[in-house]
Parts: structure tokens; C-alpha cells; sequence
């Protein structure tokens, strides 16, 4: 997978987007669904700008898989933006779902007083478990369930409870990624389809963090005493471990990579994060100048071809 190779937005995420904008006049309040492991890559920018000032819930879902101390920083950070309440959900304990009906109210208060039906809008990338949430919600099958990035494919209208109701959307990526780092994160964790990339890349992308971040864990699972400095020896060494070798006793890397990214998926190696608040702000700032600094130079090559044809006049 090359770094700005994904490719991820079919024509129905094109269509769920004209859609949201076009009911989100009569919605009081959204709610996104993001993947708790990694909050800030799941989340989905056309999101925040298409809201304006309407009320956020954000749901770090999957918190089972997460860091509970990076999931915690996360909430408190989220918590701190205007007009946004944020809450961990995992599949264990599915009962703190119940819970977002009275939030929806909470936050559309004026209309519950007087009466008035509340509309409220459900949104999220693909597989970051919006239909299972949606299922808790409603009490039965609503929603289509799978493990395949993008099995919701149409708009629902969902009745919660008495005057309140909640527009289900399509699993939704944007066309762009800015943030290549992001792009890995979402590949780790199966957000988009194994198709979309190369387990090799991204088992290296996992393993480069995992040396920084979860050193013990790596050494615990795979019985390293001394772990390799870089991720391509972290992954061979995890083939030689697991018998992954061609003859010649050549590690089969292809193999390897897929153990890793196969035990990181299915917590094995326990409950990691993949993103912290900081980290990502230090990498907002770098791939936004990367990205001006790109447009600059096509308008340069632009300014320049101009002048070139003006001076063969």
C-alpha cells in the first residue's frame, strides 16, 4: 500500500453524503460513532464541518480493545471541546448504551420541554460497530451486522423512544486522507479492506509502534528477551518464532506480518491505543504544513507552465 494509495469511497458514501446534508436542518443533536483505539484517525472530518454549532455525542466504541488510560485521556480532551459530550462504550458492558436516549434529551432540552420531537443523526466510518450499537439501542435487529467495513448501505429512520428519533446513516470515509499515519491506524484495525492494502506495510507501521509504545507486551507474547530495534527484525523474529520459514530457512515475512496484524485485531496482545491526544497534535500541525507545502508547489509548477506559454507568444 502506498501511503496516499487506499482506496476507499465508493459512490454510496458519495450519495450518504449529499444525504446527511440535506436532513441535517431538522436534526437537534449528532452523535459519531469512533473506534475508542484510535479516536481521532475514526472520526470523520466532513463531520465536524457539516454539524456547524449542533450538539456532539462522541462515542469512543470498542473500548474493550483500548487502552483504558489512553481511552480516559481521550475523554477528558473531548470533553473539553465546545458543545461535545464523549463516552466509552464496549461490548462487555453494553447497558452504558442505554444511557444515550437521556443524553439526546439532555442535550435537545428545550425541545423535550415543550414537547416537540427530537431528531438525532447516528454516523461513523465503516466497522467501528455503529449497527451493533444501533441493535443495543432499539432492542432488536435493525441494522444490518458484519464484520465488513461498509454493510450499512442505505438511510433509516429509527423511533427510540416517544418523540425521539434517530437517522441511521451508511458507514462514511472521506475522499482524502491527510494524516497518512491515520491511514495505517485505520488499516490496523480493519476499518477499511484487506484488499485496500498490503499486510506487510502495515504489519511494519504496527510494529514501529508497538516497539515505542507496548516494548513488555511484544516480549511477554512472543518470548523476546532483547527486542530488535527496528520492525522489520521484530516481525522476523516473530516468524522464527511462530515457524514461519520457507526453505533455504528464509522467514516468511508475508506470513509473519499476518500473525501480527491477526493477534493485534482479535486482542491478543491485549488493549492497545494506537493514538493519544498529544500525538496527534503534533501530527496535525506537520501534515497540514506537508500539505500547504504540496499545494504551494503545484501552484508554482502552474505560475511557471503560464509563463512559459506566454513566452513562446
Amino acid at each position: 500500500m502506498s501511503r496516499s494509495g487506499i482506496q476507499w469511497f465508493p459512490g454510496h458514501m458519495h450519495k450518504a453524503q449529499k444525504e446527511i446534508k440535506e436532513i441535517l436542518p431538522q436534526i437537534d443533536v449528532v452523535i459519531e460513532v469512533c473506534d475508542a483505539r484510535l479516536p481521532f484517525s475514526s472520526e470523520n472530518p466532513m463531520i465536524t464541518e457539516i454539524r456547524g454549532d449542533k450538539p456532539l455525542i462522541k462515542i469512543l466504541n470498542k473500548a474493550d480493545l483500548a487502552d483504558p488510560d489512553t481511552t480516559k485521556l481521550w475523554l477528558d480532551y473531548l470533553q473539553s471541546q465546545h458543545n461535545v459530550n464523549a463516552i466509552a462504550l464496549s461490548t462487555e458492558s453494553p447497558a452504558m448504551a442505554k444511557t444515550i436516549p437521556h443524553m439526546i434529551r439532555k442535550l435537545a432540552a428545550n425541545k423535550d420541554e415543550a414537547g416537540k420531537q427530537i431528531n438525532a443523526v447516528i454516523m461513523g466510518i465503516p466497522n467501528v460497530g455503529k449497527s451493533t450499537l444501533l441493535n443495543t439501542l432499539v432492542g432488536k435487529a435493525k441494522a444490518k451486522v458484519g464484520n465488513e467495513p461498509a454493510v450499512t448501505k442505505g438511510q433509516q429512520r429509527i423511533r427510540l423512544e416517544d418523540g425521539l428519533y434517530l437517522y441511521d446513516t451508511p458507514g462514511m470515509l472521506w475522499p482524502k486522507i491527510v494524516n497518512e499515519n491515520s491511514g495505517y491506524r485505520l488499516a490496523v484495525t480493519s476499518a477499511v479492506k484487506d484488499t485496500a492494502f498490503d499486510h506487510e506495510e502495515i504489519a511494519c507501521f504496527a510494529a514501529e509502534y508497538l516497539l515505542q509504545a507496548y516494548p513488555e507486551r511484544l516480549k511477554a507474547r512472543y518470548k523476546i528477551t532483547e527486542l530488535p530495534e527496528q520492525e522489520v527484525e521484530l516481525i522476523e523474529a516473530i516468524g522464527k518464532r511462530r515457524g514461519c520459514v520457507k526453505s533455504g530457512g528464509h522467514i516468511d515475512f508475508h506470513k509473519a506480518s499476518e500473525i501480527l496484524i491477526n493477534e493485534i485485531r482479535d486482542k491478543t496482545l491485549g488493549a492497545i491505543s494506537f493514538e493519544t491526544p498529544e500525538m496527534v497534535t503534533a501530527e496535525v500541525i506537520y501534515f497540514e504544513k506537508l500539505e500547504a507545502e504540496k499545494i504551494a508547489a503545484r501552484e508554482a509548477k502552474k505560475l511557471a507552465r503560464g509563463r512559459g506559454r506566454r513566452n513562446k507568444r
